[in-house]
């Protein structure tokens, strides 16, 4: 019997890229020897990206449809529920924009079946734009000097899992990163070197907020170093704090004649003091927010529409 491959491809107003990531996903797996599937899942598109899957997967059975409720945009709920439809032995995750090129599967393939479980893209460089991967750059640097765990570096969003690493993220918080996971696993990773693409069409749904929220929840998901560096920028304060009140103290007694009292000294001490707190109360936030959001049972993903998954008798049955 065949070993069987799903490429799950996450969508969202993907209109001119969902039918040639089909067709070069169908280009690369045909010559080889797996049965495979292609899970689209779309987050809701207001474009005619769902009309485009309702047609592709009339033409071909292999190519599966789930189609959100609404958009739930990037958390991690939609992601345990496309990944307990996918039926593979393995399962390969790439985006719809074509910055990860597809060509790359065969060789990720070979790796899996070298006895890598996990196998991931790493970037080398990217077509993005210098300042974008000089920001990703740091932040790899920030997250890895943080992390209570080596992090794998510029590890992109193309990977393959295999089915025994799959059942472990169904397992795992819906809030955890999943390249930050993988790490934690103690999986051994091979990592496949290519430079990133421009994106073919279209606009990423990405900004600078969604970044920003991306790299806030991989730090405090993967470390409690903010906490302990709060605690240890505190105390090195009040020490320091301190040590100035009193050479202020003994030079208005000693020299108060030829030490005028000013005022700009304590609003600048007020104003950075403030700041400083202002910073740790967001960091505290952050770490509360991950809590509430944990202890806060949030309602699962809604599909409104299933494609294609009554014709596989491997299926999954409705999460």
């Amino acid at each position: 019997m065949r070993k069987k491959i799903s490429i799950f491809v996450p969508c969202y107003n993907e209109e001119k890229n969902v039918k040639l990531m089909a067709e070069a996903i169908s280009r690369v797996m045909q010559p080889l020897d797996y049965e495979y599937e292609i899970v689209f899942r779309d987050n809701c598109s207001t474009d005619a990206t769902r009309q485009y899957l309702r047609e592709l997967a009339a033409e071909d059975f292999r190519i599966k449809v789930l189609m959100n409720n609404r958009n739930y945009g990037t958390s991690g709920r939609g992601r345990h529920l496309a990944f307990g439809h996918c039926s593979g032995d393995a399962m390969i995750v790439i985006a719809c924009d074509f910055q990860e090129p597809p060509d790359l599967i065969p060789e990720f393939i070979k790796y899996w079946e070298q006895g890598y479980k996990v196998v991931g893209g790493q970037k080398t460089g990217s077509k993005e734009g210098k300042i974008k991967y000089f920001l990703r750059h740091l932040y790899y640097k920030i997250i890895d000097a943080f992390s209570d765990i080596p992090q794998y570096e510029h590890m992109s969003g193309i990977a393959l899992y295999d089915r025994e690493v799959i059942n472990e993220i169904l397992k795992m918080d819906e809030d955890i990163m999943l390249r930050n996971a993988v790490a934690d696993m103690g999986y051994e990773v091979k990592l496949v070197k290519y430079v990133q693409e421009k994106r073919r069409s279209g606009k990423s749904s990405y900004n600078v907020w969604r970044y920003l929220t991306f790299a806030l929840n991989s730090l405090v998901n993967t470390s409690t170093g903010p906490l302990r560096l709060m605690t240890v920028a505190g105390f090195l304060m009040s020490i320091v704090s301190f040590i100035l009140g009193v050479v202020y103290t003994i030079m208005k007694l000693t020299i108060w004649y030829r030490f005028p009292a000013g005022i700009a000294p304590i609003l600048i001490g007020m104003l950075f003091l403030g700041s400083v707190q202002l910073l740790f109360m967001g960091v505290l936030g952050e770490y509360v927010g991950v809590i509430l959001r944990k202890v806060s049972k949030q309602p699962d993903v809604i599909l409104s529409e299933k494609i294609n998954f009554d014709k596989d008798k491997n299926s999954p049955v409705d999460h």
